[in-house]
């Protein structure tokens, strides 16, 4: 009998956010490419706007068309800048003050802030600065920032951020407003990717993906680099380095999932990795298919790769409604559980009778793989071949992804042998590390091709900080080998 699935607790996506300096349209602007990063988070939203009465805010739990359902919503934050964020809580629970942006009032001025991504240490510094007197209006690691930034001894607020970026450690893209310029910095490694655009009417924005770039009718302009700061003001934008210690190492579920895939992270569009990851999985794990099926929506694309690659036809064997939220950022595990079968089904017709190649992106724990393959078989498919476009996820992320426990992770439980019994498949197989890097194909000489594989291999390119001893702990006590699948 297959062994049994434990149920953990949340697994929540990182964030995205949005801001804009120069536009006089700006609240409108940044509640579109709020929509546009919605797949980013689906807990609560946020926009601060500076407005004429100075900067003002509008927040609440759900979606953004529930948070901003109100035209008048938008019409108290009109101005020529604002900041906007869609949340999912990687680090502080989800309680109504944790929901961003941040609006800080302070007697000589007033400033917001909104975070993508966990600072590693931020229990160590929230701790140092309460038994410094410092007051804390919520549980969100993105307040320690403010109050380094308060308590810096430099004369501007550029330097005072410059002081207060290295000085948090972890996985970050911050975006701060004031009243006089937007600042925009990324960690040292790049984890959380921002870009730089601008609208023809001379706007300037700084955003998650480029696909928010697109919606609005912005063009372009870079990457902001590991380590760098960006300045915007009415005199235009600037870009410095805060640190020199930095060295490129991009989440590497960014690529495997959580992007749009007509987004460009570093000059690599997410659709064409995708099918890279396909076609080096179909080299790497062969399957004896009729059909190949991908899970919707972000793993059609490395379907597409493993179809083209094995000569196998790629048909559409499963259907998904798009009115019902990715069940990967389900606030319950048993919400997902059940949404999964709300959002998807077989399509009888295309699979009955069919040996099914389904391919997924990923398999975090593991709950809803079991119910895909159930549903190829009650539709009638004679046998299942899973195949994952990337590797085992076998290793907690402390940089912006909430799986901070080996205990919620499948692959850090089981071995690919049990993996295989207890989703019920006919035959599993995984992408390499190796093979994940090579289809990504960052153009750098960084480790890893630029990319971070912690969760695949443990090896991580900073120090865990807070979390260190913890994850320590629980490696002595993994029920498995974790070099086994790498062997």
């Amino acid at each position: 009998m297959p062994a049994e699935v434990t149920e953990v607790k949340s697994l929540n996506e990182e964030c995205g956010v949005f801001g804009i300096w120069g536009d006089p349209h700006a609240a409108a602007i940044t509640h579109l490419g709020l929509h546009t990063l919605q797949h980013r988070g689906q807990e609560g939203a946020g926009i601060v706007g500076k407005t004429p009465a100075g900067l003002r805010r509008h927040y609440g739990f759900g979606l953004v068309s529930e948070v901003f359902a109100d035209p008048a919503d938008l019409k108290q934050l009109a101005g020529t800048a604002a900041l906007g964020q869609v949340r999912y809580a990687t680090a502080g629970g989800a309680i109504l003050e944790n929901i961003q942006p941040l609006l800080f009032r302070f007697s000589d001025t007033a400033m917001a802030l909104a975070h993508n991504g966990n600072l590693t240490n931020a229990q160590s510094l929230r701790a140092a600065l309460e038994a410094d007197g410092a007051i804390f209006q919520s549980t969100s690691d993105t307040e320690v920032l403010m109050h380094l930034l308060r308590r810096s001894p430099a004369s501007t607020v550029k330097e005072q951020l410059k002081d207060a970026l290295n000085r948090v450690h972890g996985g970050f893209a911050f975006v701060l407003l004031t009243e006089q310029a937007m600042y925009a910095a990324v960690d040292p490694n790049g984890f959380r990717p921002l870009v730089i655009g601008r609208r023809l009417d001379g706007g300037v924005i700084v955003c998650s993906e480029t696909a928010a770039l697109t919606a609005v009718g912005a063009e372009f302009l870079q990457d902001v680099q590991p380590g760098e700061l960006v300045t915007i003001t009415d005199a235009g934008w600037t870009t410095e380095p805060y640190t020199d210690h930095t060295q490129l190492a991009v989440c590497s579920m960014e690529y495997i999932y959580f992007a749009r895939p007509d987004s460009e992270i570093h000059g690599v569009n997410v659709h064409q990795a995708r099918v890279a990851m396909g076609r080096r999985l179909a080299r790497e794990q062969p399957a004896q298919g009729d059909i190949v099926v991908g899970v919707p929506n972000s793993s059609l694309s490395a379907a597409i790769g493993y179809a083209r690659e094995s000569g196998i036809p790629y048909e559409l064997g499963l259907v998904k409604s798009q009115y019902v939220a990715r069940t990967f950022i389900q606030p319950t595990q048993a919400l997902r559980e059940r949404s999964v079968r709300l959002k998807l089904s077989a399509v009888r017709a295309v699979v009955a009778g069919k040996s099914v190649v389904l391919v997924d992106d990923s398999i975090v724990r593991g709950t809803t793989a079991i119910q895909l393959v159930q549903l190829l078989k009650d539709a009638g498919a004679t046998a299942v071949h899973l195949r994952i476009a990337s590797p085992p996820l076998r290793f907690p992320c402390f940089y912006g992804i909430d799986i901070q426990s080996t205990k919620e992770l499948f692959a850090a439980n089981h071995s690919v042998a049990e993996m295989k019994q207890v989703l019920g498949v006919d035959s599993l197989g995984f992408l390499s590390v190796a093979g994940l890097v090579e289809s990504v194909a960052l153009p750098t000489d960084a480790p890893n091709g630029g990319l971070c594989v912690a969760y695949f291999t443990g090896e991580y390119p900073t120090g865990l900080d807070d979390y260190a001893a913890n994850l320590a702990k629980e490696l002595t006590h993994l029920s498995i080998n974790v070099k086994e699948v790498f062997a």
